[in-house]
């Protein structure tokens, strides 16, 4: 299987919080709500296709337990009967039980056991929002492509998908597209290490 990360972020790279103001208040952050004013038909049609190529989900302890407590509530198509109805394995050293049916538990060395998943048969395992489990992926070279949803605001504050210290990572950009309420969505491949290069020098 592929392994694929979707996350929401502002413009200046934050991804707590994206859906009410109350999602995560960890750090003492006000600001949660912000992707919602740009959400739209379009953008909602292409998370549908996006989630209707998933063969299971991987998704941190903090999502996963986020998640477990509001899917289950919601069972409208298309996204209800996917979210519930997939295999769902969480990344945690701290859940030794998980109800969100069909779940299984990763603990110990997450990315040896991811590789492992993604040498099973399939189409994608997706990655939702779990940014800290993310970048322990992104280092390990497991991540295959990035599909990073760009709201058009700055919030100022808050936990960044990509902060200082992040692994090196070479990227190459395979589709973008904007949608009516100004929402940047860019999809990347994932390509080793980075390239480097001095501007005007000879070939």
């Amino acid at each position: 299987m592929k392994l694929t990360l979707t996350q929401f972020l502002t413009l200046d790279g934050v991804y707590q919080g994206p859906g009410s103001p109350d999602e995560d208040t960890g750090d003492g952050f006000t600001r949660g709500g912000w992707f919602v004013p740009y959400l739209d038909e379009a953008f909602e049609q292409l998370a549908a296709t996006w989630l209707g190529q998933a063969d299971a989900l991987l998704l941190g302890r903090r999502t996963y337990v986020n998640f477990a407590r509001d899917w289950p509530k919601m069972t409208e198509p298309p996204f209800g009967p996917l979210m519930n109805g997939l295999p769902k394995y969480v990344a945690s050293h701290t859940l030794t039980e998980a109800g969100w049916n069909p779940t299984t538990i990763l603990s110990g060395d997450v990315p040896a056991q991811v590789a492992d998943l993604k040498r099973r048969p399939g189409r994608e395992l997706q990655l939702h929002g779990s940014a800290r489990l993310s970048q322990s992926l992104l280092a390990a070279g497991l991540i295959d492509e990035l599909r990073l949803v760009i709201a058009p605001v700055l919030v100022g504050t808050g936990r960044r998908l990509f902060p200082s210290g992040v692994s090196p990572t070479g990227l190459r950009l395979v589709r973008h597209e904007t949608t009516p309420r100004g929402l940047a969505v860019h999809t990347y491949e994932t390509t080793g290490q980075p390239e480097y290069g001095t501007y005007g020098a000879d070939a």
